[in-house]
């Protein structure tokens, strides 16, 4: 235990106060102990420290695929082969969480967070050095599956710092950094590919991650059971119930909880189901994009190697204004609605989780619109800047709709079972973005920048109605649920 862990357990029960007598919650709504109560520094310091973890995960992601060419030439293999790397990388960051997510349970978030960083740097380490496209292939699922946690394990660290009220903001930036990562990867990995190799590609992952790890080593506990189960060995006072398990029953509880129940409420859960699909759609998109897009402005534009790294700024500064107009609206719709709901003091469960849906309400239609614009203006006779900004405002408005919908499916689950329609929800979602880079190449050079771009907005366009479907049949939807919601 730190010795600010000390101290704030210390605090715990000052002077004027009568002793603590358990540890089964926190003492008053001022207890130091709660994150929510730590100091404005420290928070902001730590969700930075986590948000960027989260960003060094999904960046390791695509900063290999400038170096696809390369491997397919040192390796002698097919593009599609080479290319699988980058799909099992994905993988690895859907099944992650099947491990993460207990031993935070167990162990708290920091030392998940201890204990994966170093593994994602090993087997990113071994992708570097590896002299076969089956050990590569090998090492990479093996980095995305330790990289994952840090993505899983940001949202809830951030969530135990934030009141439900003022989430919209910092989630709103969380949710792009790590996007912006993803978009990232492909620039930076193109420029170092260019000046040396593939394997230069690995070797900044762990540069970056050496950054990362450090602010890491030095943020606090934030788990509320683990914090109230360290305060009650200290203190020799009743702490949080825990349920003793044998081997057996450990593994039902894990199969149950960790598999079984996030794939039953992504098949019987209608608010699940949708968002699930919709959330991978958009997802999926981005790393289409990686693959697809130095094809297109190399094929219409002459670009070489540099100029289609550097075609990922649109991507990028998309993803990077995304929370501007998210925090506008949760500024002058959100807030004001929750107000005359119940004031400062109503309860953040008690309020529709509707509400989270201005941003998907009003981008629902405008991404689709951005991706046709995307489709039919990447040709010679237009300038680049013009499709580059087309795809910049569907980057955009893709996060406007994934953020609220993500909000939206975790406030109506609640704490008991949001954390798993979260995990269906990142399962789905790297699963998906694994397979769109297998198909990309492909359907671009079949049907051209047209057509295979105005498809994917006829899929996005067919969606575009189900934040809608939320706004008016979310109370129906949630009444006929199977799961216990917070309303």
């Amino acid at each position: 235990m730190s010795k600010d862990d000390e101290k704030i357990e210390a605090a715990s029960s000052p002077p004027d106060q009568p002793p603590i007598l358990d540890a089964r919650d926190w003492t008053s709504p001022d207890d130091p102990g709660n994150p929510r109560n730590f100091s404005l520094t420290r928070r902001i310091a730590s969700t930075f420290a986590v948000t960027f973890f989260a960003f060094g995960s999904t960046f390791g992601a695509s900063v290999y695929s400038p170096g696809i060419q390369d491997v397919v030439r040192q390796f002698h293999v097919s593009e599609e082969l080479a290319i699988l790397p980058l799909s099992m990388y994905t993988v690895g960051l859907a099944l992650g969480p099947l491990i993460g997510s207990p031993l935070c349970e167990t162990c708290g978030r920091k030392l998940v967070y201890l204990i994966t960083g170093p593994l994602f740097a090993l087997f990113t380490l071994g992708a570097g050095f590896s002299n076969n496209i089956a050990a590569l292939v090998v090492c990479r699922f093996f980095a995305g599956f330790a990289a994952a946690p840090a993505i899983g394990n940001a949202s809830a660290t951030i969530i135990d710092y934030t009141a439900g009220r003022y989430r919209t903001v910092i989630m709103s930036f969380y949710f792009s950094i790590p996007i912006i990562g993803a978009c990232s990867g492909p620039l930076v990995g193109g420029l170092v590919a260019q000046a040396t190799n593939w394997r230069w590609t690995q070797w900044t992952i762990i540069f970056l991650l050496i950054a990362f790890y450090i602010p890491i080593l030095f943020t606090r506990e934030s788990y509320k059971k683990i914090i109230l189960r360290r305060r009650a060995k200290k203190l020799g006072v009743p702490g949080p119930a825990e349920v003793a398990r044998t081997w057996l029953q450990f593994v039902q509880h894990f199969l149950r909880t960790q598999l079984i129940r996030p794939v039953h409420m992504l098949f019987t859960e209608p608010i699940v189901t949708l968002v699930c699909i919709y959330n991978s759609f958009l997802f999926g998109l981005i790393y289409l994009f990686i693959v697809a897009s130095p094809w297109v402005y190399e094929t219409y534009y002459g670009f070489g190697i540099t100029g289609q790294s550097l075609s990922f700024l649109g991507l990028i500064i998309g993803a990077t204004i995304a929370p501007i107009p998210l925090i506008v609206l949760d500024h002058y719709l959100y807030q004001p609605r929750l107000k005359r709901f119940g004031g400062q003091s109503a309860p953040d469960e008690q309020f529709p989780a509707e509400n989270r849906l201005f941003g998907a309400l009003v981008a629902s239609f405008v991404q689709p619109a951005a991706l046709f614009g995307f489709a039919w203006t990447a040709r010679r006779s237009i300038h680049w800047i013009v499709p580059m900004i087309f795809q910049a405002i569907s980057m955009m408005t893709s996060i406007m709709i994934y953020a609220p919908c993500q909000l939206f499916m975790l406030d109506t689950y609640g704490p008991l079972y949001g954390a798993s329609a979260a995990g269906a929800a990142m399962l789905t979602r790297y699963g998906v973005s694994a397979a769109f880079p297998l198909f990309a190449l492909q359907l671009y050079r079949k049907l051209g920048v047209g057509w295979a771009t105005s498809l994917l907005a006829f899929c996005s366009l067919a969606m575009a109605p189900i934040p809608w479907l939320f706004w008016r049949c979310g109370e129906r939807l949630r009444g006929r649920t199977k799961y216990e919601t917070s309303i």
